[in-house]
Protein backbone atom coordinates (compact mmCIF):
# COMPACT_ATOMS: atom_id res chain seq x y z
CA UNK A 1 0.00 0.00 0.00
CA UNK A 2 1.22 3.31 -0.83
CA UNK A 3 1.56 5.84 2.21
CA UNK A 4 -1.10 8.24 0.37
CA UNK A 5 -3.38 5.06 0.67
CA UNK A 6 -2.24 4.32 3.86
CA UNK A 7 -2.94 8.05 5.15
CA UNK A 8 -6.43 8.12 3.58
CA UNK A 9 -7.52 4.64 5.40
CA UNK A 10 -6.02 6.05 8.38
CA UNK A 11 -8.59 9.53 7.63
CA UNK A 12 -11.78 7.49 6.99
CA UNK A 13 -12.59 6.45 9.80
CA UNK A 14 -12.04 10.21 11.93
CA UNK A 15 -14.19 11.67 8.85
CA UNK A 16 -17.00 9.15 9.46
CA UNK A 17 -16.93 9.85 13.38
CA UNK A 18 -17.05 14.21 12.64
CA UNK A 19 -19.92 13.19 10.28
CA UNK A 20 -21.88 11.21 12.90
CA UNK A 21 -21.37 13.85 15.67
CA UNK A 22 -22.48 17.26 12.95
CA UNK A 23 -26.69 17.87 12.88
CA UNK A 24 -27.69 17.35 9.55
CA UNK A 25 -28.21 20.69 7.87
CA UNK A 26 -32.14 21.25 9.26
CA UNK A 27 -30.83 20.96 12.48
CA UNK A 28 -27.88 23.34 11.72
CA UNK A 29 -30.52 26.20 10.19
CA UNK A 30 -32.80 25.76 13.28
CA UNK A 31 -29.72 26.21 15.86
CA UNK A 32 -28.61 29.26 14.40
CA UNK A 33 -32.07 30.25 14.01
CA UNK A 34 -32.78 29.88 17.85
CA UNK A 35 -29.55 31.57 18.80
CA UNK A 36 -30.51 34.51 16.53
CA UNK A 37 -33.97 34.84 18.77
CA UNK A 38 -31.67 34.70 21.97
CA UNK A 39 -29.99 37.75 20.87
CA UNK A 40 -32.07 40.89 22.66
CA UNK A 41 -33.71 43.06 20.44
CA UNK A 42 -32.06 46.20 19.71
CA UNK A 43 -33.44 49.10 20.74
CA UNK A 44 -33.02 53.28 20.87
CA UNK A 45 -34.62 55.56 23.44
CA UNK A 46 -34.93 58.94 22.61
CA UNK A 47 -34.22 61.31 25.62
CA UNK A 48 -35.04 65.31 25.29
CA UNK A 49 -33.82 67.71 27.17
CA UNK A 50 -35.07 71.68 28.91
CA UNK A 51 -31.22 72.32 28.43
CA UNK A 52 -28.90 73.11 26.29
CA UNK A 53 -25.03 70.71 25.99
CA UNK A 54 -22.63 70.68 29.06
CA UNK A 55 -26.32 71.63 31.30
CA UNK A 56 -26.76 69.99 34.78
CA UNK A 57 -29.31 67.96 32.79
CA UNK A 58 -27.13 66.83 29.67
CA UNK A 59 -24.72 65.59 32.59
CA UNK A 60 -27.19 63.37 34.02
CA UNK A 61 -28.61 62.48 30.73
CA UNK A 62 -24.99 61.41 29.56
CA UNK A 63 -24.72 59.77 32.97
CA UNK A 64 -27.85 57.89 32.30
CA UNK A 65 -27.38 57.17 28.93
CA UNK A 66 -23.88 55.37 29.71
CA UNK A 67 -25.20 53.55 32.78
CA UNK A 68 -28.34 52.07 30.70
CA UNK A 69 -25.97 51.25 27.49
CA UNK A 70 -23.49 49.33 29.79
CA UNK A 71 -26.04 47.32 32.02
CA UNK A 72 -28.35 46.24 28.46
CA UNK A 73 -24.74 45.00 26.85
CA UNK A 74 -25.54 47.86 24.14
CA UNK A 75 -29.03 46.20 23.70
CA UNK A 76 -30.31 49.35 24.46
CA UNK A 77 -28.84 52.89 22.77
CA UNK A 78 -29.99 56.10 24.32
CA UNK A 79 -30.28 59.10 22.37
CA UNK A 80 -29.79 62.71 23.98
CA UNK A 81 -31.63 65.66 22.57
CA UNK A 82 -30.17 69.10 24.27
CA UNK A 83 -32.93 72.25 24.17
CA UNK A 84 -33.87 73.73 20.81
CA UNK A 85 -33.16 70.34 18.96
CA UNK A 86 -36.91 69.31 19.44
CA UNK A 87 -38.84 72.78 20.39
CA UNK A 88 -39.83 74.29 23.40
CA UNK A 89 -39.98 72.60 27.15
CA UNK A 90 -44.08 72.41 25.83
CA UNK A 91 -43.57 70.81 23.09
CA UNK A 92 -40.91 68.59 24.60
CA UNK A 93 -43.76 67.13 27.26
CA UNK A 94 -46.23 67.21 24.45
CA UNK A 95 -44.21 64.50 22.57
CA UNK A 96 -43.57 62.48 25.61
CA UNK A 97 -47.47 62.51 26.09
CA UNK A 98 -47.80 61.06 22.69
CA UNK A 99 -45.00 58.55 22.93
CA UNK A 100 -43.12 60.39 20.10
CA UNK A 101 -39.91 60.39 23.27
CA UNK A 102 -39.39 57.89 25.47
CA UNK A 103 -37.51 60.44 27.90
CA UNK A 104 -37.37 63.84 28.54
CA UNK A 105 -36.57 66.36 31.73
CA UNK A 106 -40.72 67.84 32.54
CA UNK A 107 -40.24 71.46 34.73
CA UNK A 108 -43.18 72.31 37.12
CA UNK A 109 -41.87 75.74 35.85
CA UNK A 110 -44.26 74.64 32.93
CA UNK A 111 -45.82 71.60 33.76
CA UNK A 112 -47.68 72.69 36.49
CA UNK A 113 -50.14 74.42 33.41
CA UNK A 114 -51.32 70.76 32.99
CA UNK A 115 -49.99 68.98 36.23
CA UNK A 116 -51.29 71.94 39.27
CA UNK A 117 -49.89 69.28 42.15
CA UNK A 118 -46.73 70.00 40.65
CA UNK A 119 -46.63 73.88 41.42
CA UNK A 120 -45.36 72.60 44.96
CA UNK A 121 -41.93 72.53 43.82
CA UNK A 122 -41.92 76.21 42.72
CA UNK A 123 -43.20 77.91 45.76
CA UNK A 124 -40.91 79.70 47.78
CA UNK A 125 -39.19 78.58 51.22
CA UNK A 126 -40.48 75.32 51.70
CA UNK A 127 -37.24 73.43 51.17
CA UNK A 128 -34.77 73.05 53.74
CA UNK A 129 -31.44 75.46 53.70
CA UNK A 130 -29.35 72.03 53.63
CA UNK A 131 -28.93 69.62 50.20
CA UNK A 132 -28.76 66.78 51.26
CA UNK A 133 -31.97 67.05 53.66
CA UNK A 134 -33.51 68.41 50.08
CA UNK A 135 -32.28 65.10 48.66
CA UNK A 136 -33.55 62.87 50.66
CA UNK A 137 -37.17 65.16 50.36
CA UNK A 138 -37.34 65.10 46.52
CA UNK A 139 -36.48 61.03 46.50
CA UNK A 140 -38.79 60.04 48.94
CA UNK A 141 -40.90 57.30 47.79
CA UNK A 142 -44.44 58.58 49.32
CA UNK A 143 -43.88 62.06 47.72
CA UNK A 144 -43.58 60.39 44.24
CA UNK A 145 -46.53 58.36 45.45
CA UNK A 146 -48.71 61.10 45.51
CA UNK A 147 -47.60 63.12 42.80
CA UNK A 148 -47.48 59.58 40.39
CA UNK A 149 -51.23 59.44 39.87
CA UNK A 150 -51.58 63.08 38.35
CA UNK A 151 -48.87 62.37 35.96
CA UNK A 152 -50.56 59.36 34.48
CA UNK A 153 -53.62 61.14 34.00
CA UNK A 154 -51.83 63.13 31.60
CA UNK A 155 -50.10 59.80 30.04
CA UNK A 156 -46.82 60.36 31.79
CA UNK A 157 -44.52 58.56 34.34
CA UNK A 158 -42.92 60.00 36.98
CA UNK A 159 -39.80 58.65 36.96
CA UNK A 160 -37.73 61.16 39.34
CA UNK A 161 -37.25 64.09 40.77
CA UNK A 162 -34.07 66.39 40.34
CA UNK A 163 -32.37 69.56 42.13
CA UNK A 164 -30.66 71.31 39.68
CA UNK A 165 -29.17 74.12 42.22
CA UNK A 166 -30.71 77.43 44.06
CA UNK A 167 -32.83 80.16 42.11
CA UNK A 168 -31.06 83.09 42.11
CA UNK A 169 -32.23 86.99 41.01
CA UNK A 170 -30.52 88.81 38.13
CA UNK A 171 -31.32 92.64 37.72
CA UNK A 172 -30.05 95.84 37.50
CA UNK A 173 -29.59 96.21 40.65
CA UNK A 174 -29.76 94.13 44.07
CA UNK A 175 -33.15 92.68 45.22
CA UNK A 176 -32.96 92.65 48.64
CA UNK A 177 -36.49 93.32 49.63
CA UNK A 178 -39.78 93.56 48.04
CA UNK A 179 -39.48 96.68 48.03
CA UNK A 180 -36.59 96.51 45.13
CA UNK A 181 -39.15 94.01 43.02
CA UNK A 182 -41.92 97.33 42.87
CA UNK A 183 -42.62 97.04 39.25
CA UNK A 184 -39.61 94.72 38.29
CA UNK A 185 -40.13 92.88 35.12
CA UNK A 186 -38.82 89.57 35.93
CA UNK A 187 -38.56 86.37 33.53
CA UNK A 188 -40.85 83.57 34.94
CA UNK A 189 -41.73 80.27 33.36
CA UNK A 190 -45.63 80.03 32.68
CA UNK A 191 -46.72 78.41 36.12
CA UNK A 192 -49.01 80.31 37.54
CA UNK A 193 -47.62 79.65 41.13
CA UNK A 194 -44.39 81.36 39.46
CA UNK A 195 -46.56 83.94 38.59
CA UNK A 196 -48.47 84.45 41.42
CA UNK A 197 -44.80 84.47 44.00
CA UNK A 198 -43.41 87.17 42.39
CA UNK A 199 -46.82 89.31 42.25
CA UNK A 200 -46.45 88.59 46.07
CA UNK A 201 -42.89 90.52 46.29
CA UNK A 202 -44.62 93.69 44.24
CA UNK A 203 -43.08 92.69 41.08
CA UNK A 204 -44.29 91.93 37.25
CA UNK A 205 -43.64 88.29 36.39
CA UNK A 206 -43.70 88.14 32.40
CA UNK A 207 -43.78 84.48 31.44
CA UNK A 208 -41.15 84.59 28.49
CA UNK A 209 -39.82 81.34 26.46
CA UNK A 210 -35.79 80.39 28.02
CA UNK A 211 -34.24 80.67 24.62
CA UNK A 212 -35.66 84.49 24.52
CA UNK A 213 -34.67 85.05 27.63
CA UNK A 214 -31.04 87.31 26.43
CA UNK A 215 -32.97 88.90 23.77
CA UNK A 216 -35.86 89.98 26.00
CA UNK A 217 -32.83 91.32 28.90
CA UNK A 218 -30.81 92.89 26.21
CA UNK A 219 -33.94 94.65 24.27
CA UNK A 220 -35.35 95.70 27.65
CA UNK A 221 -38.42 93.87 27.36
CA UNK A 222 -37.65 92.42 30.77
CA UNK A 223 -35.78 93.72 33.58
CA UNK A 224 -33.93 90.71 35.18
CA UNK A 225 -34.80 86.83 35.62
CA UNK A 226 -34.43 83.88 37.98
CA UNK A 227 -31.99 80.47 37.50
CA UNK A 228 -29.67 78.34 39.13
CA UNK A 229 -26.14 79.77 38.53
CA UNK A 230 -24.79 77.14 35.57
CA UNK A 231 -27.86 78.92 33.50
CA UNK A 232 -27.27 82.46 34.52
CA UNK A 233 -23.57 81.54 33.24
CA UNK A 234 -24.01 78.68 30.29
CA UNK A 235 -26.67 81.33 28.55
CA UNK A 236 -24.54 84.33 29.52
CA UNK A 237 -27.51 85.72 31.22
CA UNK A 238 -25.28 87.66 33.49
CA UNK A 239 -23.61 90.24 30.31
CA UNK A 240 -26.62 91.77 30.63
CA UNK A 241 -27.35 92.21 34.07
CA UNK A 242 -25.89 94.43 36.78
CA UNK A 243 -26.28 92.28 40.08
CA UNK A 244 -27.29 88.38 41.20
CA UNK A 245 -29.15 88.23 44.37
CA UNK A 246 -29.31 85.25 46.58
CA UNK A 247 -32.35 84.99 48.69
CA UNK A 248 -31.87 81.11 48.49
CA UNK A 249 -35.61 81.09 48.33
CA UNK A 250 -36.48 78.14 46.49
CA UNK A 251 -34.50 75.03 44.15
CA UNK A 252 -34.72 74.65 40.69
CA UNK A 253 -36.47 71.49 40.32
CA UNK A 254 -36.99 69.26 37.22
CA UNK A 255 -39.00 66.05 37.05
CA UNK A 256 -37.37 62.90 34.56
CA UNK A 257 -40.56 61.79 33.32
CA UNK A 258 -41.22 58.78 30.79
CA UNK A 259 -44.22 58.05 28.21
CA UNK A 260 -46.95 56.07 30.25
CA UNK A 261 -47.72 54.07 26.89
CA UNK A 262 -44.11 53.78 26.61
CA UNK A 263 -42.64 52.60 30.65
CA UNK A 264 -45.87 50.43 30.81
CA UNK A 265 -44.99 48.42 27.77
CA UNK A 266 -41.44 47.39 29.27
CA UNK A 267 -40.82 44.13 30.73
CA UNK A 268 -40.38 43.76 34.68
CA UNK A 269 -36.21 43.68 34.49
CA UNK A 270 -35.88 46.66 32.31
CA UNK A 271 -38.16 48.76 34.44
CA UNK A 272 -36.30 47.43 37.46
CA UNK A 273 -33.17 48.68 35.61
CA UNK A 274 -34.21 52.08 35.04
CA UNK A 275 -35.14 52.35 38.92
CA UNK A 276 -31.80 51.54 39.63
CA UNK A 277 -30.06 53.67 37.69
CA UNK A 278 -32.57 56.78 38.97
CA UNK A 279 -31.34 55.74 42.74
CA UNK A 280 -27.75 55.91 41.91
CA UNK A 281 -28.02 58.82 40.17
CA UNK A 282 -30.09 60.84 42.88
CA UNK A 283 -26.84 62.08 45.10
CA UNK A 284 -24.11 61.53 42.03
CA UNK A 285 -26.65 64.26 40.58
CA UNK A 286 -26.57 66.52 43.49
CA UNK A 287 -22.87 66.79 44.01
CA UNK A 288 -22.75 67.82 40.23
CA UNK A 289 -24.79 70.90 40.13
CA UNK A 290 -23.20 71.56 43.40
CA UNK A 291 -20.02 71.15 41.36
CA UNK A 292 -21.87 73.13 38.36
CA UNK A 293 -23.19 75.98 40.08
CA UNK A 294 -19.50 77.11 42.26
CA UNK A 295 -17.39 76.50 39.39
CA UNK A 296 -19.85 79.03 36.99
CA UNK A 297 -20.08 81.60 39.80
CA UNK A 298 -16.42 81.66 39.72
CA UNK A 299 -16.51 82.00 36.04
CA UNK A 300 -18.85 85.23 36.20
CA UNK A 301 -17.45 87.03 39.12
CA UNK A 302 -13.83 86.37 37.23
CA UNK A 303 -15.38 88.04 34.32
CA UNK A 304 -16.00 91.96 36.23
CA UNK A 305 -19.02 93.34 35.80
CA UNK A 306 -21.79 91.69 37.78
CA UNK A 307 -21.80 92.36 41.99
CA UNK A 308 -22.94 88.82 44.17
CA UNK A 309 -25.07 89.76 47.01
CA UNK A 310 -26.57 87.05 49.41
CA UNK A 311 -29.08 88.07 51.20
CA UNK A 312 -28.79 87.68 55.44
CA UNK A 313 -31.56 86.04 57.81
CA UNK A 314 -33.63 88.51 58.20
CA UNK A 315 -33.98 89.83 54.62
CA UNK A 316 -34.99 86.32 53.84
CA UNK A 317 -37.41 86.06 56.30
CA UNK A 318 -39.20 89.46 54.46
CA UNK A 319 -39.50 87.13 51.69
CA UNK A 320 -40.64 84.10 53.54
CA UNK A 321 -43.36 86.00 55.06
CA UNK A 322 -44.42 87.62 51.57
CA UNK A 323 -44.50 84.01 50.04
CA UNK A 324 -47.15 82.08 52.62
CA UNK A 325 -50.02 83.41 50.87
CA UNK A 326 -48.73 82.00 48.21
CA UNK A 327 -49.44 78.80 49.51
CA UNK A 328 -52.82 78.93 49.63
CA UNK A 329 -53.45 80.26 46.09
CA UNK A 330 -51.41 76.54 45.26
CA UNK A 331 -54.23 74.51 47.08
CA UNK A 332 -56.82 76.58 45.35
CA UNK A 333 -55.19 75.66 42.31
CA UNK A 334 -54.26 72.33 42.97
CA UNK A 335 -57.41 71.70 44.90
CA UNK A 336 -57.39 68.83 47.53
CA UNK A 337 -54.60 66.01 46.09
CA UNK A 338 -52.80 70.01 45.92
CA UNK A 339 -53.11 70.11 49.94
CA UNK A 340 -52.00 66.66 50.47
CA UNK A 341 -48.53 67.31 48.50
CA UNK A 342 -48.24 70.03 50.18
CA UNK A 343 -49.23 68.92 53.56
CA UNK A 344 -46.52 65.74 53.24
CA UNK A 345 -43.76 67.77 51.63
CA UNK A 346 -43.84 69.94 54.40
CA UNK A 347 -43.73 67.13 56.57
CA UNK A 348 -41.02 65.54 55.03
CA UNK A 349 -39.06 68.21 55.14
CA UNK A 350 -39.18 68.47 59.09
CA UNK A 351 -38.54 64.46 59.16
CA UNK A 352 -35.48 64.84 57.30
CA UNK A 353 -34.25 67.65 59.33
CA UNK A 354 -34.44 65.19 62.72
Amino acid sequence: MTQSLRQAALLFPFLMLLAACSPPAEDQSQTASSEAESQPESVTWRFALEEIEGSVQDTYAQEFKRRIESRSDGAITVEVYPYGSLGSSSQITEMLQSGALELAFASPGHLADAIPEVGVFTLHFVLSDDDAVNRQVLSDPELHALLQPPYRDQDLELLGVVQEGWMVWSGDRALRSPADFDGFKIRTMTSPILVESYRAYGANPTPMPYSEVYSGLQLGQIDGQVNPIFAIEEMSFYEEQDYLTSGRHAQFVTTLAGSQSWFESLDESTRAMIEEVRDELVEWIDREQQRFNAERLDTILEAGGTQWVELDEDERDVFRQASLGVRETYVEQAGERGREVLDTFLALVEKHQD
